[in-house]
């Protein structure tokens, strides 16, 4: 791969993951302080589970429509530019309703350029096993790099985050027909329903093991819909406008952790790999429970999870695709991910709403005459703290991986 192309790709990268990252963490504090007075925890549930309906919709999009019918480079470049216009118009809905379904249009927008900016990336390399973890790197510093803005522009729970967004999304429209072209595949071979949403990978559930795993993964993301939806809203409680930065550590910790992935992958097996990813989730539930006791303890919570997400998921996509082999691999990757960010999600996203709202305290303020409300934090943090040990014992009881499987 040549150096101009590479770095079109890393820029690709850093705008497709900024644009996610500037609009996403902020989105539960901006919701707070614009929606204040309706049922916002409610709604946080739901629109956090925009994405989760996006992600099971938008295999279809790619797999039918993109990879046949347009380049790559082309659809994703439409997509952002129309995205782009969405997140402006979000932040002018007066009512959650009304925000819910501007964010679910985007959702469907966004989640396909995910698997589009990849198929660019990978169309590109002579040797992804190499070149794609050194370009899908600065994706993660795009994260990183609009927390860090946002804390520094202190707008944490202002329209201006989605405004940003939306200015990345256009940047990124545009730069998307400078990329490499990635013609459509000819093949349309894979591309009826049940291929694309990976069918052709429920050989796998022949394995005793795999399937605990499977069933693991699509409950580990009922705490995992807990951080997403309503971290940045409790946080922002001790950290202020600075909690975009104060969260983007876990991005950094994500970024470190995965470079010790390959070597413990096989040097203390799947399941150990596994079973520190699901304490690593009981361990942050338990630190922002007590956070309020020391700030140390909300600093580990963020901290954790690099362990949280690279030795569940990471590892999770490994296993999945030792498991598979070369043959169905595709459509293995593409079962986990819609069991999981799809239907573990959407499942996460309305129950950690329904918790929320169940601890959530409404009053009066005498001076404002507003609507204030508090929550009973600890309260909501032991649930996935609880969900994630129970899935751990489980797992840990019932996942017998052969020595053979394993190899």
């Amino acid at each position: 791969m040549k150096m101009k192309t590479g770095i079109s790709l890393a820029i690709m990268m850093f705008l497709q993951y900024y644009i996610w990252g500037a609009w996403y963490v902020t989105m539960g504090p901006y919701m707070d302080q614009a929606f204040a007075g309706q049922d916002v925890d409610v709604a946080k549930g739901a629109v956090y589970g925009a994405g989760a309906i996006a992600t099971i919709i938008s295999p279809f999009f790619v797999g039918m429509i993109a990879d046949r019918y347009f380049a790559a480079q082309k659809i994703m470049g439409v997509l952002h530019l129309i995205g782009a216009a969405l997140l402006f118009y979000a932040t002018q809905m007066a009512h959650t309703s009304g925000f819910y379904w501007v964010i679910l249009a985007y959702s469907l927008l966004y989640m396909p350029t995910i698997a589009l900016s990849n198929s660019v990336a990978f169309a590109q390399m002579t040797d992804p096993g190499k070149q794609f973890p050194w370009i899908r790197v600065f994706g993660t510093l795009g994260w990183i790099v609009a927390g860090l803005v946002i804390s520094s522009l202190q707008i944490t729970d202002q329209p201006m985050t989605f405004n940003i967004a939306a200015g990345c999304s256009a940047l990124l429209g545009i730069f998307s027909f400078l990329l490499p072209n990635t013609p459509p595949k000819s093949d349309s071979s894979s591309s009826s329903l049940g291929a694309i949403f990976g069918a052709d990978a429920f050989v796998l559930f022949k394995s005793r093991a795999y399937s605990i795993f499977f069933v693991a993964a699509i409950l580990i993301c009922i705490p995992l819909s807990f951080y997403y939806g309503f971290a940045g809203s409790y946080l922002k409680e001790f950290f202020g406008e600075s909690t975009p930065g104060k969260m983007s550590m876990g991005q950094m910790s994500e970024a470190l952790f995965i470079l010790a992935i390959p070597f413990l992958f096989y040097k203390i097996g799947v399941k150990n790999m596994l079973i520190f990813g699901m304490s690593a989730w009981v361990l942050r539930y338990v630190c922002f429970a007590y956070g309020n006791t020391h700030v140390a303890l909300l600093y580990a919570g963020i901290i954790l999870h690099g362990i949280c997400y690279d030795f569940f998921f990471v590892t999770g996509y490994m296993y999945t695709e030792n498991k598979a082999g070369a043959k169905i691999k595709n459509a293995a990757q593409s079962l986990f991910t819609f069991a999981t960010y799809g239907v573990g999600m959407f499942i996460g996203t309305n129950y950690s709403g329904f918790v929320s709202n169940k601890y959530s305290t409404k009053t009066i303020d005498l001076l404002t005459k507003k609507e204030v409300v508090s929550h009973n934090w600890q309260s909501i943090w032991m649930y996935p703290a609880i969900i994630a040990a129970v899935v751990l014992v489980a797992f840990i009881a019932f996942f017998k991986e052969k020595k053979t499987e394993a190899a």
